[in-house]
C-alpha cells in the first residue's frame, strides 16, 4: 500500500511565524509530528510519502503514486484540509482523515468527502481502521470511546520521512493531557485530564534518532502541559539532563507549561539543566475575576508578576498567550493586558479574541445560553464566534489598540531589553561550537539593517544591544533571536488588526443581528458544585 500523508497549510497566525522562516531560509517552522507518528503506527511494509503543504503543494506525481490519501490537521488548517479532501475525491482516491480537528468536528471532513474517519488517538483507532481495510470495507468511522492510549506503547516517529533541513524546529512528545479544566481549552476534551507520559527512555531514543539524522537545532517537547504529571516530568528531566551532559548539549529544547512551574525551584532548575530555555505559558489575562470565571485557578494562587520574575531568574524566556472577550470582562482590558506585559517584560506575546472551540465547557455553556453565533462569516482575523457580555465595538477597539501598543517597535525593544537584563543563566554545552550558516549570517545582517539603521528606534536598539552585551552577555543571543521573531509579530499584528477592523466593517448593519440579539442572553449563575468539579486532577 502506498500511503500519501498530507499536512495541510496553516492559516496565517502568530504561530505561523512566516516572517521568521523567510528570514532564516526555512520552509516551515514546526514539523508534522502527528503524521510521522501515524507513519510509525501503520504497517511498516507500506510505502510512505509525506507532503507538508506549508512547504509545497501536492504534485501530480504524488497523486499518481498514492493508493490512499491520509490527511490530519488542526482547526487552523480546516480550510486547506477540506480542499485536499475534495481534490483527492475528484481523483478517485480513498481518503482517510484524522487528527484533532476531525475528532472535534467530524462532520466537516465527512461532508468534504472523507471515506474513513480515524478519530481520537491513532494508537487506538488505526488498528480498527486496518481491520476494516482487511475486511474489504471502503468507509467507516473509528473512535476510542473514551479510552486513552498508553504512551509507553507509542512507537518512535518516522522522522526519516522528513527533510529536516526544511524546518526550524522539530517536535518530540513526552505527554498528553492536562489536569486542569480551563473553560475555553479543548486539551482535556481531546486528551483527558489525567496526563499520560512516555518512559524517559523513549524520549531519549527519539532525541538520539534526530541526532543520527543530523539534527543539531531546537526540539520542542510538544506537550499540552509538560508538567501536568510533575512526578514523571521530574524523572524524565533527570534522564534528559544526563543525556545532554554526556553529549555536550547537542540540542536546545522548548516546551509548554503552566505558570505554576514558578512555584517549584527544583523543577525549574532541572528544566534549565536539561536544556529547556523557552516555555510557552498561557497567562490569558491579568484580570483575576476573569481567571476565576474561566477556572484558570493555577494562575491566581500567587501574584503573576512574581512568578514571571522567578521564571526569568531560572533562565527561561516566556512566550505568552493572552485573550480578550471573557464573560464579565471590564472596560479597559486591552490596556490592562498591555500594561501587564510591559511591566512583566515579556518580549513575545500573542493576543487573540476569545473563540469558543468545539466541545469545550465554554461552548457547551454558550450553547445552553443561546449565545453562539453559528452564521458568523469565517476569517483568519477570527472575530469571536459568540455574543460577548460587553459591547462588541468596545472589545474590537481595545483589541486593535492593544496590538498596536504591544508591537510598537519602541515598546517592544524596551521590554526586550529589560527581559534580557533580568534573565538568569542558560545551561549550554562547553565544547560544541556552532557554525554559523549562510542564512544565519544573512538574517543577522537583515536584522541589523532593519533595527539598527532603518527604523527610528535604531538608537534604542543599539543602546540595548551594547548594554546587554556588557551586563548580561549570556542573554545576547536571545536579544537577537527575539528581534528576529519580532519581524513576524510586527507585520502580522498590523495585518490582523486591519483585517479584523475590515471584517467588522463589512458586516455592516448585519453585525447588530449577529452580535446584538433583541433579547439579552441569559447568563446562568455559576454554582459552587461546578467549581468543585473543575478542580484539577492532581498527579504528583
Amino acid at each position: 500500500m502506498r500511503a500519501l500523508l498530507v499536512w495541510p497549510k496553516f492559516a496565517p497566525s502568530f504561530f505561523s511565524l512566516d516572517g521568521v522562516k523567510n528570514l532564516m531560509g526555512k520552509q516551515a517552522i514546526y514539523s508534522p509530528l502527528g503524521l510521522v507518528t501515524i507513519a510509525a503506527i501503520l504497517p511498516q511494509e507500506w510505502s510512505f510519502k509525506i507532503v507538508d503543504c506549508s512547504i509545497r503543494p501536492i504534485s501530480e506525481s504524488d497523486w499518481d503514486w498514492a493508493d490512499i490519501v491520509m490527511v490530519s490537521g488542526m482547526i487552523t488548517q480546516r480550510k486547506n484540509q477540506g480542499e485536499i479532501i475534495r481534490e483527492a475525491k475528484t481523483r478517485g482516491k480513498s481518503v482517510v482523515v484524522g487528527g484533532p480537528f476531525a475528532t472535534s468536528v467530524p462532520n466537516e471532513p465527512k461532508e468534504a468527502g472523507a471515506d474513513f474517519l480515524v478519530l481520537d488517538e491513532g494508537e487506538l483507532t488505526i488498528p480498527l481502521f486496518l481491520d476494516a481495510l482487511e475486511r474489504g470495507e471502503t468507509s467507516g468511522v473509528f473512535m476510542a470511546d473514551g479510552e486513552k492510549a498508553d504512551m509507553t506503547q507509542s512507537p518512535i516517529p518516522r522522522f526519516d520521512l522528513l527533510n529536516l533541513n526544511e524546518y526550524l524546529e522539530l517536535g518530540v512528545q513526552f505527554s498528553r493531557g492536562c489536569p486542569f479544566l480551563c473553560e475555553f481549552c479543548d486539551i482535556p476534551v481531546l486528551f483527558g485530564r489525567k496526563p499520560r507520559t512516555k518512559d524517559p527512555k523513549q524520549v531519549i531514543a527519539e532525541l538520539e534518532l534526530l541526532i543520527d539524522l543530523g539534527w543539531r537545532s531546537t526540539v520542542m517537547l510538544a506537550d499540552d502541559n509538560f508538567i501536568g504529571h510533575k512526578k514523571n516530568a521530574l524523572i524524565a528531566l533527570e534522564v534528559i539532563r544526563e543525556w545532554q551532559i554526556a553529549n555536550d548539549y547537542p540540542l536546545r529544547l522548548s516546551t509548554e507549561a503552566t505558570i505554576n512551574m514558578a512555584d517549584d525551584p527544583r523543577l525549574m532548575k532541572l528544566m534549565n539543566e536539561s536544556g529547556i530555555s523557552v516555555v510557552f505559558i498561557g497567562i490569558e489575562t491579568p484580570d483575576m475575576d476573569s481567571l476565576e470565571n474561566i477556572k484558570k485557578k493555577q494562575n491566581i494562587r500567587l501574584p503573576l508578576l512574581d512568578r514571571v520574575e522567578k521564571i526569568y531568574g531560572h533562565g527561561f524566556r516566556i512566550i505568552s498567550g493572552l485573550i480578550l472577550g471573557f464573560d464579565g470582562e471590564q472596560p479597559g482590558a486591552g490596556k490592562r493586558i498591555f500594561e501587564f506585559v510591559d511591566e512583566a517584560a515579556i518580549p513575545i506575546v500573542m493576543v487573540n479574541m476569545l473563540y469558543a472551540l468545539p466541545n469545550t465547557p465554554l461552548t457547551n455553556r454558550l450553547e445552553s445560553e443561546g449565545r453562539m453565533v453559528l452564521d458568523r462569516p469565517s476569517s483568519s482575523a477570527q472575530l469571536s464566534n459568540f455574543i460577548l457580555t460587553r459591547p462588541f465595538e468596545e472589545v474590537i477597539e481595545e483589541y486593535a489598540d492593544c496590538l498596536l501598543m504591544l508591537y510598537d517597535p519602541k515598546n517592544f525593544i524596551s521590554r526586550l531589553r529589560r527581559h534580557c537584563l533580568k534573565m538568569g543563566p542558560i545551561t549550554r554545552g562547553k565544547k560544541r561550537k556552532k557554525t554559523k550558516g549562510l542564512f544565519e549570517i544573512k538574517a543577522a545582517a537583515v536584522l541589523f539593517w532593519r533595527h539598527g539603521i532603518k527604523r527610528t528606534t535604531r538608537w534604542m536598539f543599539w543602546s540595548a544591544f551594547f548594554e546587554i552585551l556588557w551586563k548580561n552577555p549570556r542573554a545576547f543571543r536571545r536579544y537577537i533571536s527575539c528581534c528576529g521573531i519580532f519581524e513576524h509579530y510586527y507585520s502580522y499584528s498590523l495585518s490582523l488588526r486591519n483585517g479584523l477592523l475590515k471584517e467588522f466593517e463589512q458586516l455592516g448593519e448585519n453585525r447588530f443581528d449577529i452580535y446584538y440579539p433583541t433579547k439579552e442572553p441569559e447568563v446562568k449563575a455559576k454554582t459552587n458544585t461546578t467549581v468543585a468539579v473543575n478542580e484539577p486532577i492532581l498527579v504528583d
